[in-house]
């Protein structure tokens, strides 16, 4: 791959969101009974429920009368019902099934109004919401939603979140940065300053991504002589990262595995928000392994959520901005794959991959 130049001016971070994809609204937990939720996704306020016979729905959380929130309204299991004038719309499609004004005399076919409605999945304790464009029909096959790998039967699995006051494209390049951890992420048993030394990895292109291909992860990283440990075998990783907002990890050591999704997704243009959930099947040590993880794992988000905090302070005043080759040669293919998605839905021509091919890049951490 041709060597881009040492320093480059950072993308506009304001070129919109990325629709047509699932993102995840909350947590499956926070639906209970027949309990209306509220999320917001890429600026879209969404109502969240869940059926009598337990399937998760998604709609708009504005009555398509006079724009009151749904969210205050009442749910039987079934349907939603308008606080203002008591419309009711059928939770799965959005359709209006009543509107208690109507004299006898009205022709208005009620059923071919809608609420708006969006596709809705439950994985790995999470609801997933596919946003369609505003203004566009969800496509008649929607793929499906995202699902952890996992690698055996038996497995634990825990969940962390944080909310970050920036764009998403901020929150996702400090999400695959693999310079900053020696600086946000010092502590005894990961990085300190004195650990850094010279890295190489090797990438290769993925359909909507790209992967750092499988390898021995970094000697200076105690969690993963953990690892080597208890299984007695070599460690190997493999990261993903996939449009929209997936960064997806891999460890295997032996017959030991470990498999984590990050995800940052658009609330506002301002604000977003990381939703961590890892799985491992260190089962004998499920005791002790369990609480330590958690612990470190929020650590690590919220030394992330504290830095980002801090660069939002700056970023208000609109500074100029740079990439360097080859620590931010990751930020720049997500910015292409963005860009280059665009460009494609836009002219419906295939979409151009940024990476002809294999790469090797090498930086400091």
């Amino acid at each position: 791959m041709a060597s881009s130049p040492l320093r480059e001016a950072l993308p506009n971070q304001d070129a919109g969101f990325l629709w047509d994809f699932w993102y995840p609204a909350l947590r499956s937990s926070e639906i209970k009974g027949q309990k209306l939720a509220k999320a917001m996704l890429l600026e879209v306020p969404l109502v969240l429920g869940r059926t009598s016979d337990g399937q998760a729905f998604a709609m708009r959380d504005a009555c398509p009368h006079r724009g009151i929130p749904l969210s205050y309204g009442r749910f039987d299991g079934q349907a939603v019902e308008c606080s203002y004038h008591g419309w009711k719309f059928d939770a799965c499609s959005g359709r209006c099934l009543e509107i208690p004004s109507l004299a006898s005399q009205d022709k208005l076919r009620v059923d071919r109004i809608f609420a708006g409605h969006y596709p809705c999945a439950e994985h790995d304790g999470y609801v997933w919401v596919y946003m369609n464009a505003p203004g566009s029909r969800t496509p008649e096959h929607v793929p499906e939603a995202p699902r952890l790998p996992v690698f055996s039967e038996k497995y634990k699995i825990t969940r962390l979140s944080c909310e970050l006051p920036s764009h998403v494209d901020q929150g996702i390049i400090g999400l695959m940065d693999p310079a900053h951890g020696p600086f946000v992420h010092q502590s005894w048993y990961w990085r300190s300053r004195r650990s850094i030394h010279e890295k190489e990895k090797r990438f290769e292109p993925i359909p909507y991504g790209f992967r750092m291909s499988r390898h021995e992860p970094s000697s200076n990283s105690a969690p993963y002589k953990l690892l080597r440990y208890f299984s007695g075998e070599a460690t190997t990783t493999m990261i993903d990262f996939v449009l929209p907002n997936m960064r997806l990890e891999e460890i295997r050591s032996g017959h030991l595995w470990f498999s984590s999704r990050a995800t940052v997704t658009p609330v506002r243009r301002d604000l977003c928000r990381i939703d961590f959930v890892a799985a491992w099947n260190l089962v004998r040590w499920m005791p002790l392994v369990v609480p330590v993880f958690r612990a470190f794992a929020k650590k690590f988000l919220r030394q992330d959520q504290e830095t980002m905090i801090k660069q939002a302070e700056g970023l208000k005043h609109n500074p100029h901005l740079m990439l360097i080759d080859d620590a931010d040669r990751p930020a720049k293919w997500y910015f292409a794959l963005k860009a280059n998605l665009l460009e494609s839905r836009s002219t419906g021509t295939p979409m151009m991959h940024p990476m002809p091919g294999p790469i090797t890049l090498r930086w400091r951490s």
